[in-house]
């Protein structure tokens, strides 16, 4: 009963061993074998046994993002460019002019969320003008949160939108005198508007989606991820855009576990997409790397509050219900755990009331149901859900437009958005995550920046200690906490013998470093399963090998992903500095400009 392999001289803690001293870890069958001691563990191992020194680095159980859209985000992934961490607009600004010089037509240049105008030194969006002046041949299209979108004249031409173009309800399209489209794409509060024209834009080949997903998993790899639950996604269908992600799993090359929930697409046609789906999925079916989790976060388009804090919050129509109940009805007579995204505490109270109706007649409080976002749930709202046993998934969004929260709300309606220890306190279920991609960014060091000290991106605070977690806390629920989610929580999430072997290795010790250090936090060795899938810095012999990115224009083959690239302005002189990428096979290229 030799282990297969054993990681030594380390510092584990996390859920199962926050009390204890335990050096070392012996690994069997994808699985922990025993913790302990060097000595004790060292012990166990037989001339086939593989040696693995950690050299006193802090190990935490591998993250796990409860609400992210990994499997929509990893066909666009090397398409995008990212403005996330960047604290310059002038630095975003002269990013994008270099992308749009270097991407072919027809495809666009796309910042597609993951950054907030509060981020920037100048504390301002670009403008419509700074936009256009990017490029006037080639697209470019940036989405800011859930507010709005900039296109410039190209990528207006691009999507078809002119003088005559009618706005859908709920959307604004900014006009100029003369009625023209200036660029500006505004949610009033619908989202539709940004979404829709987003999906315009031209696509990635299979091999390029397939290339891409590959290093969108890696690089949440490198942040420590090991899990996720995917929250499907608007204009993402079911089974159609999910072929890239079966053909990676059959191939076993998936590098993170995925739990997928099913989005419907239809308005008006909900009801009919669950009972297609019933009758050709099975809840949980797959495999411990990638598995059905039911339905949501769409599970009728009429339950679906929109989170532009800019704007007023709506009532849900008056037909939400009649819409809602069937469908949650006819899930829960399957045993479909659901999840239903809801901003206010006025939506999550409708579909409370519908949900202990169903409860009378199909019990639901085995089913790990859950609430997304929840950023204003009442006290009241969490004792109904407490009961029925159902969860709440949340994540940073408050991090990337708490300051549009504040100015809308005041401060004092602020502290509690979420009341994440008030849900604690309930024992209700909670995970944390990001909801990325198209908001918020994919780090999971920043969801923990913000749970463990209440500020946003832009230094603003929040929270008082009442609603602030520790260190300790925040770490157990982006693992333990975020397995429940998918009905896992026996099966990974703690470092507890015979749960799957995955964890992190970390670049610094997030328990003492300085809270603004946390956000630049990443893994020098991720472990899934036993297995390495991600290695750097002085681990970075045992990286395994990836395919160069794909395409040739990519912005991630020139930038790098998040911590990766860093950006000075001296003297009105631009240079573009790669940190030093100890990956082989991440093809990034260095290259300094100077004007």
């Amino acid at each position: 009963m030799a282990p297969d392999i054993i990681f030594y001289n380390g510092q584990f803690k996390g859920a199962g061993t926050f009390q204890k001293k335990i050096s070392a870890a012996a690994i069997k069958n994808k699985s922990f074998f025993k913790f302990g001691s060097d000595k004790e563990i060292l012990a166990l191992k037989n001339d086939s046994t593989k040696i693995i020194d950690l050299k006193k680095k802090l190990v935490i159980p591998g993250l796990n993002d409860s609400h992210i859209h990994l499997i929509r985000g990893g066909l666009s992934f090397n398409m995008e460019l990212r403005w996330d961490g960047i604290k310059n607009l002038s630095d975003a600004l002269f990013l994008l002019k270099e992308q749009a010089d270097r991407t072919p037509p027809p495809q666009w240049v796309r910042v597609v969320g993951g950054w907030t105008e509060f981020q920037f030194k100048e504390k301002r969006m670009p403008t419509l003008d700074e936009i256009n002046s990017v490029s006037k041949e080639t697209p470019v299209f940036i989405l800011h949160l859930y507010d709005r979108a900039l296109l410039n004249q190209a990528a207006l031409k691009a999507i078809g939108y002119d003088k005559n173009t009618k706005e859908m309800p709920g959307t604004t399209i900014q006009r100029d005198k003369a009625g023209n489209p200036t660029g500006m794409l505004i949610a009033t509060p619908n989202a539709i508007i940004l979404y829709s024209a987003l999906a315009k834009g031209s696509k990635l080949n299979t091999a390029d989606q397939i290339n891409s997903t590959l290093h969108f998993m890696r690089e949440l790899n490198r942040l420590g991820i090991t899990s996720v639950v995917d929250a499907g996604g608007g204009f993402q269908n079911y089974p159609e855009d999910y072929e890239i992600i079966n053909q990676l799993n059959n191939e076993n090359k998936l590098s993170i576990r995925i739990a997928y929930n099913l989005f419907t697409q239809k308005p008006g046609h909900e009801l009919e997409d669950f009972q297609n789906w019933i009758q050709t999925t099975n809840y949980q079916q797959g495999n411990d790397y990638y598995r059905h989790n039911g339905a949501g976060e769409m599970l009728v388009f009429t339950a679906a509050d929109f989170e532009d804090f800019l704007q007023e919050r709506p009532d849900l129509p008056p037909v939400m219900e009649s819409q809602l109940e069937p469908v949650v009805k006819l899930l829960a007579k399957h045993q479909w755990p659901f999840r239903l995204h809801a901003t206010y505490d006025e939506s999550i109270t409708r579909a409370l009331t519908i949900y202990e109706k169903i409860n009378n007649e199909i019990p639901i409080d085995k089913l790990n149901w859950f609430f997304d976002h929840a950023e204003t749930i009442s006290d009241h709202s969490i004792e109904r859900v407490k009961k029925l046993g159902g969860g709440i998934a949340i994540q940073n969004r408050m991090a990337f437009q708490g300051e549009y929260f504040i100015d809308h709300y005041g401060k004092e309606k602020t502290l509690r958005t979420p009341p994440i220890k008030k849900l604690l306190d309930a024992e209700i279920p909670v995970g944390l995550g990001t909801d990325a991609t198209r908001v918020s960014s994919y780090n999971p060091w920043l969801s923990l920046y913000w749970a463990t000290t209440g500020k946003t991106m832009g230094g603003a605070s929040l929270y008082n200690e009442s609603n602030i977690l520790s260190r300790e806390k925040a770490l157990e629920l982006y693992t333990k906490g975020s397995a429940w989610f998918s009905n896992e929580q026996d099966k990974k999430g703690s470092f507890i013998e015979g749960q799957f072997a995955d964890f992190a290795v970390l670049s610094k010790d997030y328990f003492t470093i300085p809270e603004e250090e946390i956000k630049d936090l990443y893994s020098v060795m991720t472990v899934l399963g036993g297995v390495i899938v991600h290695a750097s810095d002085e681990f970075v012999s045992d990286n395994p090998p990836l395919p160069p990115v794909s395409p040739e224009w990519s912005p991630i083959k020139y930038y790098g992903t998040y911590g990766n690239n860093k950006i000075i302005i001296e003297n009105k002189q631009h240079s573009f500095e790669c940190a030093t990428h100890s990956d082989p096979h991440f093809n990034l290229g260095c290259f300094c400009w100077a004007f």
